[in-house]
């Protein structure tokens, strides 16, 4: 597939609105964040983010929510969750949202920890570092998605974590991006462009049962 195809978009596409879409998730992930509390399941968090989503204004899902608790944080996008897992006073969770907003898709996803677990929280902060590492070569350096997770593997390894090699990242548009479905950003044999891509990052510990994930639209606003 030539890069002109794994980058085109619909007619009514807007670079503007893609960043509103941004905006508004990542308000959506702080909504939810507010509301988690230990004690708290999965299904409990994704019924109360419904109530988050209508407050800001959403049209539609456009990927099921995430929400992962605990253990469950190790786990990929399609891996089924130990739905017992509930939040604990001292604990890690991560929430990755893709919501359409004004036609256009937000996507975006971060982990947090509650209680004093600092352990988690230096993974959580991890996960974060990592992410702009990452995203600033491919600013800096002009990488093609291939290049920015072995580059992203390689420095998660330095870090003393394990990257999730199945998390690769992939592309948003105007609703539906399926119609202009790419692949996976880590398979993208170019330099991506600004405002279309989704690069995400998934680590863990490499012995204990808990990760981080944090993901962002590459962007070089």
């Amino acid at each position: 597939m030539s890069p002109i195809q794994q980058e085109a978009v619909g007619n009514r596409f807007d670079p503007r609105l893609m960043q509103h879409a941004r905006e508004r998730t990542w308000a959506a992930v702080q909504g939810i964040r507010d509301r988690m509390r230990p004690g708290i399941s999965e299904d409990q968090a994704r019924a109360e983010a419904a109530e988050v989503f209508r407050a800001l204004g959403m049209e539609r899902l456009w990927h099921p929510v995430i929400i992962r608790i605990g253990p469950n944080t190790t786990k990929t996008y399609r891996e089924r969750s130990d739905a017992s897992v509930r939040l604990g006073e001292n604990d890690i969770y991560f929430i990755d949202l893709g919501l359409v907003f004004d036609g256009h898709e937000g996507d975006a996803g971060d982990t947090f920890v509650v209680g004093h677990a600092p352990e988690h929280q230096a993974c959580a902060d991890a996960a974060r570092a990592l992410f702009k590492v990452v995203a600033d070569a491919w600013r800096s350096q002009g990488l093609s998605g291939e290049a920015l997770y072995a580059f992203a593997q390689q420095h998660a390894q330095a870090m003393g974590w394990q990257l999730n090699h199945e998390i690769k990242g992939h592309r948003v548009s105007d609703f539906p991006h399926s119609v202009h479905k790419a692949g996976d950003l880590g398979e993208l044999g170019e330099r991506p462009s600004s405002g279309l891509w989704i690069l995400e990052i998934q680590i863990a510990h490499p012995s204990q049962s808990y990760g981080a994930f944090y993901e962002d639209l590459l962007s070089v606003d």
